[in-house]
């Protein structure tokens, strides 16, 4: 005679088959790869990282979410994708880890929608981009495009000329020995760029504040604006150059020597026009409302 299962065994068996069905797939997959290829990696959710190495080899391991329909590996010629394929009417159960060793001269094209971006040990360009996932990578010579809307951007560079570009819409922008060209803008966040040397460099906020300690190079050009929040500038090095600086509502505080002046009789802004040198350099700066101070090391 067959035996009937109890409710509690029923339940229990219940528990491990919906465990077993939501569980994370485990992934470990390498390719031959060139040693100067491109890379493009897209993850939805969860986090990508990227780490350098020196094998001709693209590896990939972590966890795809139990919702994911596949993970995509192929390779074009130079090209290798990896793509995290999630369905049109996807569950809740999307996150993927994904942890991808590249060959270290690949450049490198990621886009994530709510994944968190890391990458170490990889000398080519690399255009980088999330939606709400914080973004740091190191830097090496090459030109770097990196951006997020509600995220941090963090990067490290190696003092060697290259030009990079970082945004974010409400994150923070931290630039550390980068080198070159620098454009760096935020809408709702602070910027911040040290331990450089720059023949142009640009930095933007609408409400945020700016600190810019570096070296501007000589016929360099630095460029900053912010509407809410403060300016902090220290000159590395030798300043040559001709300095217009500007803030409607605020203080102008100069290490140089020569004071700000009111830009009118009825209103509280203040500007400072001076030249260091032989003025061969440019500085510009504005702030609508917020102190500036600039100094040299």
């Amino acid at each position: 005679m067959m035996k009937t299962l109890s409710p509690k065994l029923l339940l229990a068996l219940s528990g491990l088959l919906s465990a077993a069905a939501f569980a994370a797939e485990d992934i470990n997959e390498t390719m031959d790869a060139a040693a100067n290829g491109t890379v493009s990696i897209s993850n939805v959710a969860g986090e990508v990282e990227v780490q350098g190495w020196s094998r001709k080899q693209v590896e990939v391991t972590g966890e795809l979410g139990s919702d994911v329909d596949e993970l995509i590996f192929e390779r074009d010629g130079n090209e290798i994708l990896i793509k995290v394929k999630v369905p049109r009417h996807h569950g809740r159960r999307i996150a993927s880890e994904l942890i991808v060793k590249v060959p270290e001269a690949s450049s490198l094209e990621i886009n994530t929608v709510s994944a968190d971006i890391e990458v170490d040990n990889v000398t080519g360009e690399q255009d980088l981009e999330s939606v709400s996932g914080d973004i740091e990578t190191d830097a090496h010579a090459k030109d770097i495009d990196v951006s997020s809307v509600s995220g941090d951007v963090v990067i490290v560079g190696d003092r060697k000329p290259m030009r990079s570009r970082l945004n974010s819409v409400s994150g923070d922008i931290e630039a550390e020995s980068l080198a070159g060209e620098i454009e760096a803008e935020s809408v709702s966040g602070d910027v911040e760029i040290v331990d450089g040397s720059f023949t142009r460099a640009a930095a933007h906020s609408v409400n945020g504040e700016i600190v810019f300690h570096a070296e501007l190079l000589d016929n360099g050009r630095l460029d900053v604006e912010t509407i809410n929040g403060e300016v902090d500038i220290k000159l590395a090095g030798d300043i040559s150059a001709r300095f217009d600086i500007e803030t409607f509502n605020g203080e102008i505080r100069n290490c140089f020597g020569p004071e700000s002046e009111r830009t009118s009789r009825y209103a509280p802004g203040r500007e400072l026009m001076f030249s260091e040198g032989d003025g061969s350099g440019r500085v510009t700066i504005q702030t609508l409302n917020g102190d500036i101070r600039l100094c040299n090391d």
